[in-house]
């Protein structure tokens, strides 16, 4: 399929009265894609699945259009909304350690790569600390520098275990048997995966 198949696609399944914070609707985005202005309208139909839950359809042939752009970050975060459709969304305010306290010395990949574990309160049935694995996206950086911090979301391996979060809670993250970073729940919303726009 071509690319803009798949971004007029995506572009069925936003509301006419969605709009961006600029009031940019998919009218606009029809306008750039008569005029071939295919990566703006991609980046615009990012912004309007954004405003509001977007579906797993709409996210993904913007993935797919995103892969034929040559756009590979673009394209990694449209599946990382397509995973948030089905598993929900959990954000946190992440925290990392200083390299002089013992924290990581490299910056941690921003876009999906990092996999570290969590202690999120649960526990093994032995009663120990259980850890388990999530994906990092951070927020408006390509990566987050040592001792930095960002609002970050994360993508859990096992989503099931994840969701007894609730905002504040306050979770650590850990690269070995030591802490690496403790974050704070921004968010923690699993009930409108899977929906359309418009659904409550």
């Amino acid at each position: 399929m071509d690319v803009v198949a798949l971004l007029k696609s995506a572009s069925l399944l936003v509301p006419e009265e969605t709009a961006t914070e600029n009031d940019v609707t998919v009218h606009d985005v029809w306008e750039y894609l008569a005029h071939d202005e295919w990566e703006v309208a991609l980046g615009l139909l990012e912004e309007l699945g954004g405003r509001a839950a977007a579906p797993g359809a709409f996210w993904a042939s913007m993935a797919a259009a995103a892969e034929e752009l040559r756009l590979e970050r673009s394209a990694a975060w449209c599946r990382w909304r397509e995973g948030e459709t089905r598993n929900g969304v959990i954000r946190a305010d992440l925290t990392l350690r200083a390299p002089s306290d013992g924290g990581r010395r490299s910056p941690a990949d921003g876009a999906g790569v990092l996999r570290p574990m969590w202690n999120i309160g649960n526990s093994t049935p032995a009663g120990e600390p259980e850890h388990n694995i999530a994906l990092i996206w951070v927020e408006d950086a390509p990566a987050l520098e040592p001792g930095g911090r960002a609002t970050v979301r994360l993508a859990p391996l096992t989503p099931r275990s994840w969701r007894h979060l609730e905002p504040g809670q306050v979770i650590t993250m850990h690269e070995t048997r030591t802490v690496a970073g403790t974050a704070v729940v921004l968010q923690a919303d699993f009930r409108h995966t899977e929906m359309c726009f418009g659904e409550s």
